[in-house]
């Protein structure tokens, strides 16, 4: 055995699985794409002066140019508002309509309620995780292989 909990690993991934589609239907069945759904969530939660469409892009993992894309798609259903910066009219500030919010709002309470019910099965299967991997890498089994997966990091071979 080399030390990887590979069925908690199944399991914790499942469980977030499990969260992510119910997320994803949810979002579908109030008329709008998961990613958009994402979308008012980091728009809502940001500062005032993060929300712009970089910031968007940032959050989401998206290019500049698909959250410009997102956010279009998302103002033509007249959920959010772009507003030009006074100081650097390249900069897009993003706000949610009163419609968003509503939206948002409404989602939000399906997704406490899911959490409630989801949330702790995620813990335990991500307390199961961390307490595997720490006991893997405390018996010397565990090989730092997280650090190989990470963009910009060399795995010490050419």
């Amino acid at each position: 055995m080399d030390g990887i909990p590979y069925r908690v690993l199944e399991e914790f991934r499942y469980d977030i699985r499990r969260f992510l589609n119910f997320s994803e239907r949810a979002a579908r069945q109030a008329g709008i794409e998961p990613q958009q759904h994402q979308a008012l969530l980091v728009i809502k939660s940001a500062r005032e002066e993060q929300a712009t469409v970089g910031y968007l892009a940032e959050r989401l993992l998206v290019r500049h140019h698909s959250a410009v894309e997102l956010s279009d798609r998302l103002e033509r259903k007249k959920l959010i508002r772009r507003a030009r910066s006074g100081l650097d009219r390249r900069e897009v500030f993003l706000s949610l309509t009163p419609a968003g919010k509503r939206l948002l709002e409404k989602l939000s309470v399906l997704h406490r309620t899911e959490l409630q019910t989801t949330g702790p099965r995620l813990l335990r299967a991500l307390e199961s995780v961390s307490r595997r991997a720490k006991a893997a890498g405390e018996s010397g089994d565990h090989r730092n292989r997280a650090a190989n997966l990470r963009p910009g990091t060399t795995t010490g071979r050419n």
